[in-house]
């Protein structure tokens, strides 16, 4: 598959080829919906937790006898049914881990790239280096490609600093290095701009 390469300035540079078997193949929503539900349970710490009546301070005696007063027996003023007191079947530390077999992560990645090519949203663009840090840089190339205001996710040969630095106050605008980008980063964006020279990382994730 041939996909149009585009300058800093919007103009079109020349043509790069896509591999077919990452660039083209049947996007599969089912994996992807698996990748991204993955993505977010592990984004959870899972450190949730309420105590129960034994780790909540206080109690240690009879708050008053058991007969004789007209009222309910109480053994501790650390029982569920008073106000400070422990609480009933709460939240306790657990995992939230999802694990994604290999061949399905990457089938889920595919498939993200392939649905952004076949809708037209990814764009291949010379290079975004830059020599200083500068936010304008950035905004003056989405400009040029017609992205000003859209939701883009830029995928970098490594982390190159003055690019990520001139893009991070841009809202809706991420930088990431190709080679570790995910399914949910992909699909969490419309627009992809892959930096040319790092396809070939991205390609050998695969």
């Amino acid at each position: 598959m041939l996909l149009n390469v585009y300058g800093k300035n919007g103009s079109v540079t020349g043509q790069v080829e896509l591999p077919d078997e990452v660039f083209n193949v049947e996007p599969s929503e089912h994996a992807m919906y698996l990748a991204v539900k993955a993505y977010l349970a592990n984004q959870r710490q899972g450190t949730h937790k309420t105590k129960v009546r034994s780790e909540v301070s206080g109690g240690g005696r009879k708050p008053w006898k058991q007969k004789g007063r007209g009222t309910a027996r109480s053994g501790s003023n650390r029982s569920p049914v008073w106000v400070g007191g422990g609480t009933i079947h709460g939240p306790r530390p657990h995992l939230y881990k999802q694990y994604l077999p290999t061949q399905m992560r990457r089938l889920a990645r595919k498939s993200a790239l392939s649905l952004r090519v076949q809708e037209q949203n990814f764009l291949i663009i010379e290079d975004m280096s830059f020599n200083e840090i500068k936010t304008k840089n950035v905004i003056t190339v989405l400009k040029a490609l017609n992205l000003e205001g859209q939701k883009a996710l830029i995928l970098l040969k490594g982390s190159d600093k003055n690019a990520i630095l001139s893009a991070r106050n841009i809202p809706g605008i991420s930088t990431i290095p190709a080679n570790i980008a995910s399914t949910y980063d992909i699909l969490n964006h419309r627009k992809i701009i892959l930096c040319k020279e790092a396809l070939q990382d991205l390609v050998q994730t695969f």
